[in-house]
């Protein structure tokens, strides 16, 4: 294993490693799932665990999805030439490519004890998954597994017949409503909503080449972190448009799908702080299916971690208030990508 350089540790902060870039003062409940050990989830349907950190060693086990890991430390491959060179030690029995092992917490919440806002209001998944469900039972109907940071708006508490407490939910997709353990939940307060510097001049820079997003105040780089962008599958280019937008169209979650989900097409609840730059869907947003950001391997969209899309969402313009789940504006944040 090689040295550790600042280009690593970029690529760090895209794994969620080191953190990301941020300025002073960021409010701790945007921070990553951060110190060692730390859980981790697989996030592919399978992921081999090698002798060594480099994937043309032994395979020792391989896990399946949503298998939860134990991560003791942090190693960077010997690969000079890998986009993401983080590999995680697991608790000694072997090492797994960071990028498919999602870093997560097991934090459970109360319900909610006074009367939820009219419109309702934003919840962050705080345990690796929860199975959201058609009734509010554990035995009912799955609609879905939600992942840790992604995101739901909840309307109400309601009780199943043995008193235990259900958030119920609603689907922007589908526009139906579903029942999350509300343990699982943590309703997002209305302050940690708040815009981030909204009174200087900003704007975002996306380097596809180094897959790197940076902000901007006032000339001054504020914040940057690796992404992962649009990538050739068998089925389709599916680019990272080049050129100039603007950040006009915000959500703070989004039931995004499309395709078959035999071949590339996906089916994704949930995701978190979405910034749309185009009408046809490209946008930041965070992503919780994948943990490898430094090359290209997305649907167009630009992914980022949940917490680095989150910092993002709040910074840019138009802001979003917290009783509302969708903001449409003819101005925005000003975003320039290039090759």
């Amino acid at each position: 294993m090689s040295a550790l350089t600042r280009r690593d540790f970029l690529k760090l902060a895209g794994a969620g490693a080191l953190g990301l870039f941020l300025p002073a003062g960021l409010p701790a409940a945007l921070a990553v799932p951060a110190g060692l050990p730390m859980m981790g989830r697989v996030t592919d349907s399978s992921l081999d665990l090698h002798a060594e950190p480099d994937t043309g060693s032994d395979v020792l086990v391989t896990h399946r999805l949503d298998t939860l890991l134990l991560v003791t430390d942090i190693v960077i491959s010997a690969d000079v030439e890998a986009p993401n060179r983080i590999w995680y030690d697991i608790n000694g029995q072997g090492y797994a490519y960071s990028g498919s092992v999602q870093p997560v917490r097991m934090d459970f919440n109360p319900p909610v004890t006074s009367t939820l806002p009219e419109r309702g209001q934003l919840a962050e998944v705080t345990v690796p998954f929860s199975d959201i469900r058609k009734e509010p039972h554990p035995n009912a109907e799955r609609a879905y597994r939600a992942y840790f940071a992604s995101t739901a708006w909840v309307l109400a508490l309601v009780f199943d017949d043995d008193a235990r407490p259900w958030y119920r939910i609603y689907d922007d997709k589908w526009r139906v409503y579903y029942y999350a353990q509300a343990e699982h939940l943590r309703l997002v307060p209305p302050g940690e909503l708040a815009p981030i510097s909204p009174d200087v001049l900003k704007r975002v820079e996306v380097q596809l080449d180094e897959q790197m997003v940076t902000a901007y105040e006032d000339n001054r780089p504020v914040f940057m972190a690796r992404v992962a962008s649009g990538f050739r599958y068998n089925s389709g280019y599916y680019t990272t448009p080049v050129g100039h937008f603007i950040s006009n169209h915000k959500r703070p979650f989004r039931h995004m799908a499309a395709g078959n989900l035999a071949t590339t097409g996906y089916d994704l609840p949930g995701v978190p702080w979405v910034s749309y730059l185009t009408d046809y869907g490209i946008s930041f947003h965070g992503t919780y299916w994948h943990n490898d950001y430094g090359r290209p391997r997305s649907h167009g969209c630009i992914n980022m971690t949940p917490q680095a899309a989150k910092w993002l969402y709040l910074w840019t313009l138009p802001s979003v208030p917290p009783e509302r789940q969708v903001v449409l504006k003819d101005f925005g944040t000003a975003v320039g990508i290039h090759l």
